[in-house]
Formats: C-alpha cells, structure tokens, sequence
C-alpha cells in the first residue's frame, strides 16, 4: 500500500511528535525502524552517479544521508515549525555547524554573556582562529544589544532561558535588532524546547538544540540539531555537515524519536515539579534568591508568561555563604544525582561554577549572576515530596 506524504502542519504538537516523518516501509513496520548501515546500495552505476551529484534524491552514505536520522529531522522540523532540520552528533556540534557554515573571516558575533560554558569558550578561543570576533552583552538589555552591532554583525546568539539563572530573553524585539542590520537571529531553545517555546515563530531564523537534554529527556545518548529555512540550513548547513562530519548515529537518532513521543507530557510534569520546588525553596531561610521564571520575583516574569508556554524545569538558587556551603549542600543530598548534565527524567544538582562555567573567568561568572554560592537544579519527574525531603538533607547540613 502507498502512503501518502502528510502534511503535519495540520496536525496538532503531540500527534507531530509521535507520528511525524516516519513512512513505513514494505515490512510494514509500526516503530521506527533503525538503519545501522554505513553504506547504501544503488540499483546501476548511472544511478550512483545521479545520487552523488544530487541529480536524484535518495541515500548515499550515513554521514549525511541516513533514513532513521532522517525521519528525526523532520519530526524536529515539525514541532519546530522549521523547513529544515540537520541532526548533528552534540549540541555543541550544532552550535558548532551553524558558525562554520553561515560566517567567514571577518565577520561579527553579538552573543549573549549568559551561555553555557562550552559555548563561551567556543566563541572566545575556537571561532577567533578563523577571524571570527565575539561581542558579549547582557541577554535582557535590548540597547545593549543594539550597541554592540557593527557593520559587520553578521549573527546574533542566545539561549533563553539563560543557563543557569533562567534570565530570559526577548526574542521578537532582538529579531528586529538583527533584521535591521541584516544579521541573522540564532536561539538555542534547548531548555524549553518547542513544546514550550518555539522561536522561529517569533522572528529567529535559526534553532539549536542539544538534544542529548529534554529531546531525549533520560539521559542516554548525545547529539544535537540545527533548525530553520531550506536555503540556510537545508542548504549551507547540510554542506557544511556533509563535508566536515559531525553527524547524528542512527541508533542516537533512534532513541531521541522515542523521547520526542512523550515530550509534551514531560515537559508539562517538569515545569509543575520545577514550580511547586521554586515556591517551597524561595520559602527556605538560607536561600537568599530563587531564578526561575514561574516565580513572580524572577525580573522577566511576564515575558516568559508571554513567550513561553509554561516556565521550564531548570532553575538556581543561592545560598547563604559560598563555594563551601554550596558544596555543603549537594554532598549532602542522597537521592538526586550530583552530575552537570539537565532534562533528564531523574533531578539532577550541580554547582555551575565549578562544573559546568568553571572556564568562564571570575569576573565574567560575576556578570553573568554565577556566584560561587549558586546550585543548580534541573528538576525531575519524582514525587515532589522526594526531592523536597532530600534537598532539606542539605539544608541541615548548613546548621
């Protein structure tokens, strides 16, 4: 039986994430299936010549041509509501292939100064090797985004929310910084993903993911994504991806087309544990701030009630004290597990400072609200009682 190719722009964002760019094949298959294959077999030399030249459409080889990768990519398009999607083999390697592939020698970055370390480091010592030069501004100061652009700003970079102190940024309003200076607008929506945000749809031209975080949502497998028009990602992207390699695995893709069946549903029980754990820790007397966008406190409140659906699952908050009571605190704790990585379905604690922004200099960890005294925590989907009772484990242990 043909089937006939859908158009999953009618369908809803749960029907999209279960059902989205898988075709079944002639064995009839319900799930996805994996193609472990390195190669593909083509039926005449013409033919093989035809897919190489990009005369005819159809797999070549794994690196950049891969069926299991591919339905991956269009279920991500489709939530996304992107044209085009490049699954890549980490979110850095994402970040990584937009760069290389949309700059050149000479060309200007304004970037937010609250980015995760990795990224930092990539735009301060990686990209500057290819004459690429970095511009960091406060993420909530549209003026000071304006500011920093030059002739030559060619991208505009952030992650809202930010991590670790969820500052979120306005997407639309650095939409039209970009566009009046003919730059291009790249959101990592990795923290909310699209099921809470989706920034295409408010004036970016590019989505980065890591999808080894809420995508796959368990912790199992890294890899990353690059969403956003045919012609830029479908087209200079896919090159550089093509031609350089840091391609999705099969299998990778595989298991982040599970996690993506039950995205929203996670998502909603991330940001009602992440809530209820906010209110009772702005409540603790040792904590001196709670960052989290649900909470009426947090400085962009209304922005994320505006741009996101729901607050998210990550949020900070400092203690009384420093480095050594914020490590105080997480040895303390027995149930949640003490490692950097975030949207996985078990909660996880890490002290940024020295872990995941522990390359970052102490002045730039300053400006970007990173003290020595903050913990992060990237709320699970436990009984919110648990991990209530385990965190006042390490609210004791500052007695």
């Amino acid at each position: 039986m043909t089937q006939e190719k859908k158009d999953w722009r009618k369908f809803g964002f749960r029907t999209r994430a279960i059902r989205a760019g898988h075709e079944r094949g002639a064995e009839g298959e319900q799930s996805e299936p994996i193609y472990l294959t390195s190669s593909f077999v083509f039926e005449s030399a013409q033919q093989a010549a035809a897919r190489f030249s990009g005369e005819e459409v159809g797999n070549v080889y794994s690196r950049y041509t891969n069926p299991t990768v591919r339905i991956f990519e269009e279920r991500l398009a489709a939530l996304e509501e992107g044209e085009r999607c490049i699954g890549t083999s980490s979110g850095m390697g994402a970040i990584l292939s937009t760069c290389m592939a949309l700059l050149k020698a000479g060309d200007h970055i304004v970037a937010s100064r609250a980015l995760f370390g990795a990224t930092i480091t990539m735009l301060e010592t990686v990209l500057p090797r290819f004459a690429v030069a970095t511009s960091f501004v406060p993420l909530t100061d549209p003026d000071a985004w304006r500011e920093a652009m030059r002739p030559n700003t060619r991208m505009l970079f952030l992650e809202t929310p930010s991590n670790p102190v969820t500052e979120i940024a306005d997407i639309a309003a650095l939409s039209e910084i970009a566009h009046s200076h003919n730059a291009l607008l790249v959101v990592d929506n990795c923290f909310c993903t699209p099921a809470l945000q989706q920034p295409l749809k408010l004036g970016a031209d590019i989505v980065v993911h890591s999808a080894t975080k809420y995508l796959d949502g368990q912790g199992r497998c890294v890899g990353g994504a690059v969403i956003g028009g045919n012609a830029l990602v479908g087209t200079d992207v896919f090159a550089f991806m093509r031609t350089a390699g840091p391609s999705m695995s099969p299998f990778n893709a595989w298991v982040f087309l599970k996690g993506l069946e039950t995205l929203d549903l996670r998502m909603r029980a991330h940001c009602e544990n992440a809530q209820l754990l906010a209110t009772w820790l702005e409540n603790q007397p040792r904590v001196r701030r709670v960052c989290y966008p649900g909470l009426e406190s947090h400085p962009q409140h209304a922005l994320a009630k505006r741009q996101q659906k729901a607050a998210g699952g990550l949020l900070a908050f400092e203690l009384d004290g420093g480095r050594d009571e914020a490590w105080r605190f997480i040895d303390a704790t027995d149930m949640v597990s003490t490692t950097a990585n975030l949207g996985d379905t078990k909660t996880l604690i890490t002290h940024p400072a020295s872990t995941t922004h522990y390359r970052m200099p102490p002045e730039a960890r300053a400006l970007a609200g990173i003290t020595e005294s903050l913990v992060r925590i990237a709320v699970g989907l436990e009984d919110i009682e648990d991990i209530k009772r385990d965190l006042q484990r390490g609210f004791d242990a500052l007695r």
